[in-house]
Order: structure tokens, then C-alpha cells, then sequence
């Protein structure tokens, strides 16, 4: 049988003169989190965690009852074993600071417990994302300026995909690896190693019904792609889009592909849709490291500065040579 994730972890941590294990303990944690998940995600409406919350979150979206006991599950499981000083959540006003009663360490982390929650209900592929920080030297007490990092600081990101198969990838620096939960045996296992992101590709994911408000270079693009040859592009392109970032970003590194939820002009009071701190960052962490390009069509995502706890940014990822071509189209006008 192939390595277990945690036999991969240690494994990698032994590489690295004076570790402590701390950072392989908050993985097992994180892991433990994640089967949780997949648990009550796979049993749906027979526990009866399907439907609408009657809540909403930080940035005003209508919470589902998974996201609230998604959100519960991940910080019961991160919060005692001492290797956490804070916690920042998608699903949350502000940091969750660790417990009095419990050790503190020198980690923070943000997450999105259930990313692409609306698609619950319809039976569709949902994940969880997170990213790791280190907690700066000498700060005990963490604030939300503490997590202000730019992705390039991370020290580790990740997904869990709740599909037909359970799956965690993540990189911790040193290239992407995937691993498949083996029910019966109840651990993860690797499956995909060394993931690498396509440098060319035949599909594009965006939501066409946001169109009438991109700007120019988005248009151009994605304009290009549905004419194909027929208008000047040397292949045809393929549109695929399923609303979860985690399954979307999945394919992608799986096969390749473009993936964009660009700036518009629909709400012009947002720079964008997605989140820098919960799934933009780690997920350019995780795309970068597989050889794909992320960015927000004018500037590297991972280089920018974070300003709040729940900023969003635009996100343009995946192959190489298609996020260039946008990026040049950006810089021409």
C-alpha cells in the first residue's frame, strides 16, 4: 500500500534540521477535521444537515446548516492540541483566539470550512480550504493584523474535496501531492503524487452569467475561446464551471485548465469575489507549486498584502500559457 499521509508529513519533516512535530500534529488535527466533514457531508439529509440555516455570515451570504457545523467541527478539532495561536474563518466576524484551557503554539490558520456550500443541496463535489501561517515571534495574544501575511509567508496549504472519492492535496513549499481516503481503513493515502498543472489547455471555467459586467480583457478572452479556430485561436476550447472553487481548481490540476472569477462591475463596491486570506492565497500556493500561474490579472496574487480578514481580490489561475495570454491582455489596455 501506498504512504499515508501522515507517514508522507514525517517523512518530509525529517528533512528539516531541530523540527519539533508541532507542524505534523496540526496536520493529523486538520485531518481529523476533515473526515469529519466528509462524514456528515456523505450522510446529507439522512442526519438531516441539508437546507438553509436561516443565518448569514461576515459578508452577508445566506449560511447553510453545513457551514455552521462544518465551521464547528474544524475548530473543535484545531483548537486543543496546542499547536494553534488563532484561527481566522470565512465564516466568521473575527479571530478565533485560542482557549484559555488549552496550550497555545506558534501557528495561525484560516479556512473555509465548506467551500461551495450552495451546492449541498443539489448533490454536487464541496471541500474545505485551508492555509497556514506562522504566528509572529513573540505575539501570545494574536489580532486580526497578525494574519495580515502575503500567500508567499505560507507555510503550508490545502483542500479536502468531498466528491466521489474524499481527497486531501497540499503543498507544504516542495511540489503538490494528493491523497485519497481509504474508508475501510479510515486513513489517507497517496494517490497523486508530484500533481502538475498543464502548461497548455482546451477548457475554460467562468460563470457566463456575470459577462455583461467583465471588463474588456476578460471579454476579449473568453470571446476568443467560444470562437476557437473560427476566430483566430489555434484549438477550440471547452467550458466547464461547477461553482465550487474546490472542484473547479481540482480539475485543473487533474488535467489542466483556466479558471476565472475576474473583477466586474456588478458590485462595484467589491475588487472582487473570492476571498484572499480563505481561498484565493492557498489555492495560488497550491497552483503555483504545480507549475500553473495565479494572479488577479494586473498583479501576482500570493505578492499582495492583505488589508482584512475577509478582503476579496479577483482570481485568475491554471495553465501557464492561458493566464499569460490574459495577464498580456490586461496589460494592453
Amino acid at each position: 500500500m501506498s504512504k499515508s499521509l501522515i507517514q508522507f508529513i514525517i517523512e518530509e519533516q525529517r528533512q528539516i534540521p531541530n523540527a519539533s512535530g508541532n507542524f505534523t500534529g496540526l496536520l493529523n488535527d486538520i485531518i481529523s477535521a476533515c473526515k469529519q466533514i466528509a462524514h456528515d457531508v456523505n450522510k446529507g439529509a439522512l442526519i438531516g444537515v441539508l437546507g438553509s440555516a436561516g443565518s448569514e455570515n461576515v459578508q452577508g451570504e445566506t449560511q447553510k446548516k453545513l457551514d455552521i457545523i462544518t465551521n464547528e467541527i474544524f475548530i473543535k478539532a484545531n483548537e486543543w492540541g496546542g499547536h494553534l495561536a488563532a484561527m481566522a474563518s470565512e465564516e466568521m466576524d473575527d479571530i478565533y483566539e485560542i482557549p484559555k484551557q488549552y496550550p497555545r503554539g506558534k501557528y495561525l490558520i484560516t479556512f473555509d470550512p465548506l467551500d461551495g456550500s450552495s451546492n449541498i443541496d443539489v448533490n454536487v463535489s464541496v471541500g474545505t480550504i485551508f492555509s497556514i501561517l506562522r504566528c509572529p515571534e513573540g505575539v501570545t495574544h494574536p489580532t486580526a493584523s497578525d494574519f495580515m501575511q502575503p500567500g508567499t509567508t505560507q507555510v503550508c496549504a490545502g483542500y479536502a474535496l468531498y466528491g466521489p472519492n474524499t481527497m486531501i492535496v497540499l503543498t507544504t513549499g516542495n511540489g503538490v501531492n494528493g491523497f485519497t481516503l481509504d474508508r475501510d481503513v479510515g486513513d489517507f493515502f497517496l494517490t497523486n503524487p508530484d500533481m502538475q498543472v498543464p502548461v497548455d489547455t482546451q477548457e475554460f471555467a467562468i460563470n457566463m452569467s456575470n459577462r455583461r459586467f467583465w471588463e474588456e480583457p476578460v471579454q476579449r478572452y473568453v470571446e476568443e475561446c467560444i470562437k476557437g479556430v473560427d476566430g483566430g485561436r489555434e484549438k477550440n476550447f471547452n467550458m466547464r464551471w461547477v461553482g465550487s472553487m474546490v472542484a473547479d481548481v481540482h480539475r485543473i490540476l487533474m488535467r489542466g485548465g483556466i479558471f476565472m472569477y475576474p473583477f466586474d462591475t456588478k458590485d462595484a463596491a467589491r475588487a472582487g469575489k473570492l476571498r484572499l486570506m480563505y481561498e484565493a492565497n492557498p489555492m495560488s500556493f497550491i497552483v503555483e507549486q504545480a507549475g500553473g500561474v495565479c494572479s488577479t490579472g494586473r498583479e501576482r496574487i500570493m505578492a499582495l498584502l492583505p488589508v482584512g480578514l475577509h478582503q476579496r481580490v479577483p482570481v485568475i489561475l491554471g495553465s501557464k500559457n492561458e493566464v499569460e495570454r490574459l495577464v498580456s491582455y490586461h496589460k494592453d489596455v
